[in-house]
């Protein structure tokens, strides 16, 4: 297995330091971000590869519950915390482990293990087949849409847009789980802010792409390349 992608939120900067050295002294974990704002951790995990998440609860803007509900495909949450009156809530939202602070290193790792565990269990589980819908909630009520009809999907702070041919949504959803969803060949992320799909493509002058329903949208220009490659575009 290769090493686990962790990050740790924690609004107190020694309650942090504490858990990013225990990360460090542990091989098959590896830290890639550590963060003091909760709402900025929120952003990184919707645009990165995140295995595991350590993090306090009671934060400033919004609290460790709060960012775990918020994620459609959160990755596994440990919470460390000093306080144990969310324990109950926490495992019933599916956390992986609850750490009281403070916390000693083989309390740390035997959490660590038993994500370690759960990430081994989920790989060996077969991938399911492609879906060609899917059901979103938009103004009170659940939509169906089908992925062929998508011309593209923007993020709109904590909303997403999903346009196709004859209307537009907006529901509260993450651009990094409509990726996950969203993955297969005639869908690419051009940008940050968006996904399109290469079928709804009408032209392209420079590093803009124009949709058969007269969209405009600028491409990254990390990803020219490969769009142009799935486009076949020499």
């Amino acid at each position: 297995m290769e090493k686990l992608v962790c990050i740790v939120i924690d609004d107190e900067p020694i309650g942090r330091e504490v858990i990013e050295t225990f990360v460090r002294d542990i091989p098959f974990l590896r830290l890639s971000a550590s963060f003091g704002d909760p709402v900025e951790a929120l952003s990184y995990l919707q645009d990165n590869r995140v295995d595991i998440v350590f993090s306090d609860i009671q934060m400033p803007k919004i609290n460790g519950m709060e960012l775990l509900r918020s994620l459609l495909h959160p990755p596994l949450v440990i919470f460390i915390t000093a306080h144990r009156d969310f324990a109950l809530d926490s495992f019933e939202a599916g956390v992986t482990d609850y750490l009281i602070k403070p916390v000693r290193f083989d309390r740390f790792l035997k959490a660590v293990n038993r994500a370690k565990d759960r990430i081994s269990s989920q790989e060996a589980i077969p991938l399911q087949p492609s879906i060609d819908k899917i059901f979103v909630k938009s103004e009170g009520k659940l939509i169906k849409i089908l992925l062929s009809e998508i011309l593209y999907v923007e993020s709109q702070g904590d909303y997403l847009k999903i346009v196709i041919s004859s209307a537009a949504y907006m529901t509260q959803l993450t651009l990094k789980s409509m990726d996950e969803i969203l993955n297969q060949p005639n869908f690419f992320r051009v940008q940050r802010s968006f996904i399109l799909n290469l079928e709804a493509i009408r032209s392209i002058n420079a590093s803009t792409v124009e949709l058969i329903n007269g969209k405009s949208i600028s491409i990254a220009l990390n990803k020219k390349e490969e769009l142009f490659a799935l486009l076949g575009i020499k």
